[in-house]
């Protein structure tokens, strides 16, 4: 697995295709662009969150190329914290370490060439695979604000994780 630049004209056509239901894209993004995923909205989504926090979007692909994954990342610069949001792996590849091997070079990238002294990331605990992945990494549970998300009839937590480079 490699790590590269999200590029929009090459990746948007395999990321809009990992989310086929409004639970899961609920769970990936918190609604913060319409389900389903359309081309124009997500970018804006992207170019507003580096405008307000420098969150780099990045493709993770296979040895032959192909795009299987996608995150973004930015780093507080005063705080040395990195902020990993966005995590999605191709549906078709879940449950088989690939989201794990991505992380951990996510993780790489955030402590050996962004200087971060740590990482952090949320996740909703009804996403209780992602939570799992994240845990078997060696993410440690920071805070839960409880009921913050509404989804349909349902209100969802939200756990802030956290990593250090010394893990």
């Amino acid at each position: 697995m490699r790590l590269r630049p999200y590029i929009p004209s090459k990746d948007f056509k395999y990321l809009a295709g990992w989310i086929d239901n409004e639970r899961d894209h609920a769970l990936w993004c918190a609604n913060n662009f319409p389900y389903p995923v359309k081309e124009q909205a997500f970018h804006n989504f992207l170019e507003i969150t580096m405008e307000r926090w420098m969150a780099c979007a990045f493709a993770a692909t296979d040895d032959p190329g192909n795009t299987i994954g996608f995150f973004r990342y930015s780093l507080n610069t005063e705080s040395s914290e990195g902020f990993l949001a966005s995590v999605i792996v191709d549906n078709k590849l879940r449950g088989k370490g690939y989201g794990r091997e991505m992380i951990q070079l996510a993780l790489l990238y955030a402590f050996e060439i962004t200087g971060a002294e740590s990482v952090q990331l949320n996740v909703f605990n009804e996403n209780a695979a992602a939570k799992r992945c994240y845990e078997r990494i060696g993410f440690t549970e920071r805070c839960v604000e409880k009921d913050v998300f509404s989804y349909k009839d349902e209100l969802w937590s939200r756990c802030n994780m956290t990593i250090s480079k010394r893990s």
